[in-house]
């Protein structure tokens, strides 16, 4: 399955916090990378780089410039799995990606009371965001 980066935020001592698409957030400790990868030492040499962090275009990885990024899997992989509240929860527009399913099917699915407003599903301001046990219980297992 391809984990997706959703987001990243830079922590104190050179650690990431990594969304990944699928509702799950995993703690990534740079540091082993300053001496395994030696353009990772500009990190170490110059923090305030650090912050520079931003997720790749279409969420296969992170960068902070050209020669500096990581791929989805590598955080996936070696990142620690962090308990949020928001855990298993996923925007309609991921959960349709990874179920390869459109937005509609899911709005027909709440009308129909296949999905659940408030127990399966909810919205905030113009956002719908799913449970994945929801979309596991009614579409089986992400095929994306």
């Amino acid at each position: 399955m391809f984990h997706k980066v959703k987001s990243v935020a830079p922590l104190s001592n050179f650690k990431l916090s990594v969304q990944f698409s699928e509702g799950v957030t995993k703690l990534y400790d740079v540091k082993p990378l300053f001496e395994t990868i030696s353009a990772f030492r500009y990190l170490k040499d110059n923090p305030s780089e650090f912050d520079c962090v931003s997720v790749d275009v279409g969420g296969y990885g992170i960068v902070w410039n050209d020669d500096l990024d990581l791929s989805c899997d590598e955080l996936w992989e070696n990142g620690d799995v962090v308990e949020t509240p928001f855990d298993g929860l996923m925007a309609f527009s991921d959960a349709t990606e990874l179920w390869g399913l459109n937005e509609s099917t899911l709005r027909k699915a709440i009308a129909y009371g296949k999905l659940v407003n408030g127990v399966d599903v909810c919205k905030f301001g113009k956002q719908w965001v799913v449970s994945i046990d929801a979309m596991v219980r009614e579409y089986g297992a992400a095929t994306r």
